[in-house]
């Protein structure tokens, strides 16, 4: 008993020998490397021998054969207990699965210690390339240890301009907001941004710059006394809305930099014993699920394309794309629902 080993499962020569076929014929067939030379019934004879035997390849030949694994990783701070950019995962998952490989995933906190053994762990199993990912939009130091592998940085930028990077169009975003609420009639629209300016937050610079070249482009003077800079909270929303509301020109409608903001803003008008759309107008940010479906009436908003940005990640990976550090921005899409309507006639 003692000299004997346990029973390995089966083998390619076991696969082989139930297809029929050589073993060079089903490792080509497996690798999806044989093109059309295989016939569709000798493709579905070893598939089939495959299933019925349990076979599975040796991941760690393939490795050392190849140089690398089949696998892509993912290293986030906050990505995957986020309530909404989770998606971003979701994303980059599909679309390394269309190529074969996994989506190794690890989710930090933030912690550098935890980032820095998770990529050397990642890349003593020779994954095929990493995606740096972030919460929000931002530009943030990356980690030397991603030189020596194809790395994409995904929603936020390298702020040294090494790697390629995917993030969101704050600016057109932010033009679309604005222009939504143009398109309907308004011309006195507030803005409650999530951050000040001197932040240099992606996101609150570009959705401020979008809004600025709406109004431009309709003809309007910005009217500072419509502009706010928060913090992004449900209570900046609240009070800001409040004061908007409250003065002597109030507006006919408000863009909220994000969703969060917006909620609050439907609090105060609430509270004011107004209602929207009928009396002011709101368009937010984010579409996050869990809020702006479910406020009464549903929120018009721009929706962060995470799903989108996760798979062009993955792709930029598997094109072994060059570390130029180019920047591709990608579009927020509208979510029309039932927050915005035309201006009612002032007293």
């Amino acid at each position: 008993m003692a000299g004997m080993r346990p029973k390995s499962g089966p083998t390619m020569h076991d696969v082989a020998a139930a297809a029929g076929v050589s073993q060079a014929t089903v490792s080509l067939v497996l690798n999806s490397a044989g093109g059309s030379r295989f016939s569709a019934d000798t493709q579905k004879r070893v598939r089939d021998a495959v299933d019925k035997l349990g076979y599975r390849t040796n991941a760690h030949a393939k490795t050392l054969r190849e140089g690398v694994a089949g696998m892509i990783g993912f290293v986030g701070d906050s990505v995957a207990t986020s309530p909404f950019a989770g998606a971003i995962i979701e994303g980059a998952q599909q679309r390394a699965w269309e190529d074969g490989l996994l989506l190794l995933t690890v989710n930090t906190g933030g912690d550098k210690e935890l980032e820095a053994a998770s990529l050397d762990t990642m890349l003593s199993y020779k994954v095929a390339g990493v995606v740096y990912g972030a919460m929000y939009h931002r530009h943030l130091d990356v980690p030397e240890a991603l030189a020596g592998v194809p790395s994409v940085v995904l929603n936020s930028q390298d702020r040294a301009g090494r790697l390629p990077s995917v993030a969101p169009d704050e600016v057109r975003g932010g033009y679309a907001a604005t222009r939504r609420l143009l398109d309907a009639g308004h011309s006195r629209i507030a803005f409650i941004n999530i951050e000040t300016l001197e932040s240099g937050l992606p996101a609150a610079v570009g959705r401020h710059e979008g809004y600025l070249a709406a109004l431009d482009e309709a003809g309007f003077e910005p009217d500072p006394a419509l502009i706010r800079f928060g913090l992004g909270g449900e209570e900046h929303g609240y009070n800001y809305t409040m004061e908007l509301l409250t003065a002597s020109k109030p507006p006919t409608a408000i863009f909220c930099a994000n969703d969060r903001g917006a909620w609050g803003a439907y609090q105060a008008v609430s509270d004011l014993h107004l209602s929207v759309p009928r009396d002011v107008s709101i368009v937010g940010f984010d579409n996050q699920a869990i809020l702006a479906p479910n406020l009464r009436p549903g929120l018009t908003t721009l929706e962060l394309p995470f799903v989108a940005m996760g798979r062009r990640a993955v792709e930029l990976i598997l094109q072994n794309a060059e570390p130029d550090g180019r920047v591709e921005l990608m579009e927020c899409p509208l979510i029309e629902r039932n927050s915005v309507t035309h201006p009612k006639e002032m007293p």
